[in-house]
Parts: C-alpha cells; structure tokens; sequence
C-alpha cells in the first residue's frame, strides 16, 4: 500500500499543475493544435509539397506549447499577455504554413477554426470575434502570395465557421466564469458563516460551564459565610479571655488569635466581593450630586489613609451638574478605585480623587504617585479574576468596570508622568436608558 501511494504522488503532482482555469486552457490549446497539426499532415499533398518533413514540424510545434505551459506555471500573472501573444504567434505560424503548403490549396487552413474557438474560450468573445477576421485577412493574403486566388468565399466561410463558435464559446465561457465566481463568493460566506457558527457555539458552551462554575461557587461562598463568622466570633471572644491573662504566653496566644481574626477578616471581604459581583444587583437611578459623593467618600477614607501616612486630596469642579445615577453603585465603583490606590501607596504618598465636567460627560478620578501600571498588566486590568496582589479576588476593577456601563460609561486608565497612576469614571450626562 506504502508503494502504492509514492507511486501515485507524481500524478497527483501532475494533476495539481491543471488545477487553474490558465494552466487547463494552455493544456487544451496544446492538445487540439498540436493534434489538428499532427492531422492535417496525413492529407496528401501536392508533389512539390513533400518534401516538408512533417514529424520534426509536429515536434517543434509541441515544445513550443510546453514552452507556452511552463510561462503560464512560473509567472501567473502575466498569463493573458502570455496567451495573447502565443495568439498572435499561432496565426502567424498557421499562415505561413498555409503559404508554404499551397496557399488556396492547402487544407492547413482548416487550423484557423479550432485555433480561434478556443481561443476565444480563455480571451474572451470579442477577441475572438476578432482573431476570426484576421484569420480569414490572413487566409486571403496567402492566396494572394501562392496563387491561384480562390475567390472571397472561401474566406467569408472562414471568418463565419471561426467567427460564431468564438463568439459563442466566449459567451459560454464568460457566463461561467461568472456562475464559477458566484459559487465561490456563496462558498467563502458560508465557511465564515459555518466558522462564526463554530466560535459562537465553542463560547457558548464555555459561557455555559462558567454559569454552572459561577452558581457552584456562589452556593459554596454563601455556605462559607456562616462558618466565618462564627470563626470571627469565636476568634473575638478568645481574644478577650486571653487578654485577662498577663503572662508572656498568653501575650503570644493574644497575638496569633489577633492574626487569625485578621485572617478572617480578609477571608469574608473576599466572600463579599465575590458575592457582590455574583449578585450584581439592577441599578436603581435617581438625581444626585458627584460631588457629593465624592466629597463623602474622602472622608470615609480619609482616616485610612492618615494611618498609612498618605496625603488625600479632593478636587470637585464646580460646574458638575446633578445626575441620574445609583448612589450605591457609583460610591462603590469609586471606593474600589480608592482601595487599589490605597493598596498601591502603602508605603506612603499621595491619593487624588477629583470630578470634572467637560461639557457632555463627568469624570471622575482616582490619581496616586505609586510605581504606574506595568506594560504587560495594562491589558488584562479589567478581565475578571485578574489579579497581582496576593490575596486579591480580581473582581474590584471588573465591578467597578460594569457599573460605569450600567449608567453608560467607562473606565479607563493612564500611567501618569513621573509616576503614578490614573484611573477615570466616565459618565455621560443622558444617559442612554434600556429599550
């Protein structure tokens, strides 16, 4: 079998070299010239004819079309200049054939039929049409060079018997290269169809398992909320108890229960978050100040921040107008903004939150004089459950990112200049309302 199939590759090599619409017209034209050729040359000729050594005309006539088919395979792009000079060529050759073999006599005039018809297969009706008129120019200048002159008619049967096939085998041809094309434009939208069909459903059944992942994990986080707090309540009241004694032991026993409450405490933030991601609730809109919010948000964290030794500064622009937006969202998606500056500052500097009006849209921003956002991060910021800090959930960013759209706009990000980061709320003034 191996054998078999090492045999067959040179065909089918073969077979691929025919597989362009310019490789199987230079093949044909070869085939019905060269046989025409070969032919014709069985047909007696006159005593002074004879001594024309057909058999080395047939061969040379055959390497001239492996010569034509070899251009066409190398250079593609110019295969109809190829063709039409290889045109130009074979009525040249046909005629001087006819003068040499008796002019009006000569039945190789019978060439110009098949020559011109198939032709006009590949070029085209009206160059064949022409090629027909030329042919039959021809077929009368060579009467006229070897006489005798044999009269127009022969020459008009020519130009009829060469002219109509062309034409119509032209049209043919067109009209199904047209048909061909068609079919392929059909063919490539249906693969894109087919391979969009493919994508859609690959992400659907992804989509799928991460609903089921996602409720799991919900049903798990909730379930998990109980044994917390019952940890925290018990790790609190140990504490108390602990802190009675004043011994060295129960000095060290006070700091482990102070590090397993601490622990706790990170542990049922991160059961929060991912809570209220998974819960996501629908946003109720209703007229507030920004600056408001943001001025009342300062505040809130503004104690944190005095304690990590940072500077807070608040910057509102007068000109903010009142909005529709949700109060508890909005605050929400600023305080994550202000948690990861928080986060970034720890070893000191400086926090900037600020609101500004542009006219058609409001931006809020949270700025800090940490180390920037590295190249590599930039474009996985938002992506849910991305996260460089250790004991992170990647969710803050994500939320924060989905509350923006849900009051119609974004969140965006820049490296400030010399350091720092900024990352910009930015709400539309109308907002774009569902339905």
């Amino acid at each position: 079998m191996a054998a078999t199939a090492a045999e067959r590759k040179p065909w089918h090599a073969s077979f691929r070299l025919l597989e362009r619409d310019e490789r199987v017209f230079a093949v044909l034209l070869s085939v019905v010239m060269v046989g025409g050729l070969a032919a014709l040359a069985a047909f007696p000729l006159r005593p002074r004819y004879s001594d024309i050594d057909f058999y080395w005309l047939v061969f040379c006539f055959a390497a001239y079309k492996v010569g034509i088919f070899a251009l066409v395979t190398v250079n593609p792009r110019a295969t109809r200049a190829y063709f039409i000079a290889a045109l130009t060529i074979d009525l040249l050759l046909v005629f001087a054939l006819v003068c040499l073999t008796g002019g009006g006599d000569s039945v190789f005039y019978l060439l110009f039929i098949p020559l011109v018809a198939v032709n006009a297969y590949y070029l085209g009706p009206w160059v064949g049409l022409g090629a027909a008129v030329v042919a039959a120019g021809l077929y009368a200048w060579s009467t006229v060079l070897v006489p005798p002159w044999v009269g127009w008619t022969p020459h008009l049967i020519i130009a009829a018997l060469s002219g109509l096939p062309a034409v119509t085998v032209g049209l043919v041809a067109d009209r199904e290269r047209r048909a061909r094309g068609e079919v392929e434009r059909l063919n490539d939208e249906l693969t894109g169809t087919l391979s969009r069909l493919q994508t859609a459903q690959q992400e659907l059944v992804v989509a799928e398992r991460m609903a089921t992942v996602g409720r799991l994990s919900l049903r798990i986080a909730h379930e998990v909320r109980n044994p917390i707090s019952a940890i925290e309540l018990n790790a609190e009241l140990l504490e108390d108890i602990v802190r009675e004694r004043n011994d060295v032991e129960m000095k060290e026993a006070a700091g482990l229960v102070s590090a397993i409450r601490d622990q706790v405490t990170t542990l049922d933030a991160l059961t929060e978050e991912y809570l209220a991601f998974a819960r996501f609730p629908r946003p109720h809109f209703e007229e507030e100040s920004i600056n408001h919010l943001v001025q009342e948000l300062a505040d809130f964290v503004r104690p944190v921040a005095t304690r990590q030794g940072l500077t807070l500064r608040v910057e509102v622009d007068p000109a903010v107008p009142m909005m529709e937006i949700d109060r508890g969202l909005l605050r929400q998606a600023v305080l994550n903004l202000v948690k990861n500056g928080l986060e970034t500052l720890s070893s000191g500097g400086e926090l900037t939150i600020a609101s500004r009006f542009d006219g058609e849209t409001v931006e809020i921003a949270v700025s800090d004089t940490g180390g920037g956002i590295p190249e590599e991060v930039g474009p996985r910021l938002f992506e849910q459950f991305f996260t460089t800090k250790p004991q992170g959930t990647g969710l803050g960013l994500s939320i924060t990112r989905q509350i923006a759209e849900e009051h119609g706009g974004e969140v965006t990000w820049t490296n400030r200049a010399p350091l720092g980061a900024t990352f910009t709320i930015r709400l539309p003034i109308k907002r774009v309302k569902d339905g």
